[in-house]
């Protein structure tokens, strides 16, 4: 017996292992879905735009585009500036946009140590009846160093991320829903 995957097949003794990377996997991503009463280039133009991030985010106060970029296109690059948790500490992190479809999605990759990528940020849009329902989600690299951070501060951190998450829609809800399209 073998339990057929992407590429190949495993043999009974390392199911448990694929189990456990499957787990893995699926333990190191959430998500938040909140319904807008808004169109998706509405709520799009929201939360593309980081310059406006400490309007809406609980933890990165402030972000600027790097390098010349001036607004979303996929390669494009920022930095945000974070307080971890709504405490500290407090630092700066680089960031690349992998994902600029207006009115669709947008999404980015969180540099870490050397430049390899930490995290995935990404914000999805539904059109739907009466509105757009958005959602944003997180996804940490699988990298040994990811793991290790996971397994250690993983419970706190993902509801941490979650609660989060949900704060920075209802955020941005409010703005998207008001009379005013512009800050």
């Amino acid at each position: 017996m073998c339990v057929q995957r992407r590429v190949g097949c495993l043999e009974p003794e390392t199911v448990a292992g694929a189990y456990r990377v499957a787990l893995y996997a699926r333990v190191m991503r959430g998500s938040v879905t909140v319904h807008m009463a808004a169109s998706a280039d509405r709520v799009w133009d929201l939360v593309s735009d980081i310059t406006r991030v400490g309007e809406f985010s609980p933890e990165t106060f402030e972000a600027e585009w790097l390098g010349g970029a001036s607004g979303p296109e996929v390669g494009a690059r920022f930095r945000g500036h974070v307080r971890r948790n709504g405490r500290g500490p407090v630092y700066w992190t680089v960031c690349t946009v992998v994902a600029c479809d207006p009115g669709r999605e947008f999404a980015f990759a969180v540099a870490g140590p050397g430049g390899t990528t930490v995290n995935t940020w990404r914000y999805q849009l539904e059109p739907v009846a009466g509105g757009t329902d958005v959602t944003e989600s997180f996804e940490l690299a699988d990298t040994p160093l990811m793991r290790l951070y996971w397994m250690a501060a993983g419970f706190a951190r993902g509801r941490t991320n979650l609660d989060g998450m949900r704060v920075t829609l209802e955020r941005i809800k409010a703005v998207a829903e008001s009379a005013s399209p512009s800050p």
